[in-house]
């Protein structure tokens, strides 16, 4: 009987130092994210970190425009699609919250717009600042790349989806787009929409462009977070209904407390995670 208690403690160091107890629950292999749009500095940031924890695991991205990223994840192709839309027949992930902004040249003194305006714009219903209490110039619309997640979010959210004409200028980098609010004559006259960090970038690095309030709400990371500012979009991972132990580390890090402070250097973090 007096051995009892020393076998018991033998037996649980025997467990708790053997490699194939400390290894075995460590995810380990490849996680292929495919996507198209702005997110992939920000899950690159999330891919180190997560190595770092699990260095038996590593991040692969399949990274373009011509991507069709759903069909890989069925296929098997890729673990992880980004995008902002669930699909049926895959499982949905939010890690974030990215608000869309409304971006227009600091010249232009319109400086709120409701929901119904910003889709009358986008739309072609109006053709005239002047019609919306700004300057007599021409609207100039200009419209970001059509495979861009943040595009479909924009469009079906104001329930424009086809809607925008075909005479609206497309430019895909926020950069691009940027400079080009900035850029167009009369400076009054451009107007396009951007992820709320790059935009908020360039309004505080003193780049001549204005975000406008949208219903009486500045479009800000806690408006967005909150839920106030109600033109954003969710940013979700799909993957399969059963996604393997990898991938599901992968997942459950971006969604826990570190994973979402990276997640806050760009986008919105999800309250309820933190």
């Amino acid at each position: 009987m007096p051995q009892k208690p020393f076998v018991i403690i033998v037996v649980i160091l025997a467990a708790l130092l053997s490699p194939t107890v400390s290894f075995s629950a460590d995810p380990s292999g490849p996680v292929v994210i495919a996507g198209h749009g702005p997110e992939r500095p920000t899950i690159e940031e999330l891919a180190r970190a997560f190595e770092k924890v699990y260095p038996a695991a590593y991040v692969d991205f399949v990274w373009s425009k011509h991507a069709k990223i759903l069909q890989m994840v069925r296929s098997g192709e890729a673990d992880i699609a980004v995008t902002g839309k669930p699909e049926p027949d895959l499982a949905a992930h939010q890690v974030a919250w990215d608000g869309i902004a409304i971006m227009v040249n600091v010249a232009n003194t319109t400086k709120e717009l409701t929901k119904q305006n910003i889709a009358d714009i986008f739309s072609g219903k109006y053709k005239y600042w002047s019609e919306l209490a700004g300057p007599d110039y021409r609207i100039r619309i200009i419209k970001r790349h059509p495979t861009q997640n943040l595009t479909h979010a924009f469009e079906h959210y104001l329930g424009i989806v086809g809607k925008i004409p075909e005479s609206a200028e497309v430019i895909g980098p926020e950069q691009k787009a940027t400079n080009r609010v900035v850029g167009v004559e009369p400076p009054y006259s451009a107007v396009t929409y951007m992820s709320l960090d790059p935009a908020l970038k360039a309004v505080k690095t003193g780049v001549s462009v204005r975000l406008l309030h949208i219903d009486r709400v500045e479009p800000e990371v806690p408006t967005v977070k909150g839920g106030r500012y109600t033109l954003r979009r969710p940013v979700l991972f799909l993957t399969k209904k059963t996604p393997n132990a990898t991938v599901e580390a992968f997942i459950a890090f971006t969604r826990s407390r570190r994973g979402q402070r990276i997640i806050d250097q760009t986008y919105s973090s999800l309250d309820h995670l933190k």
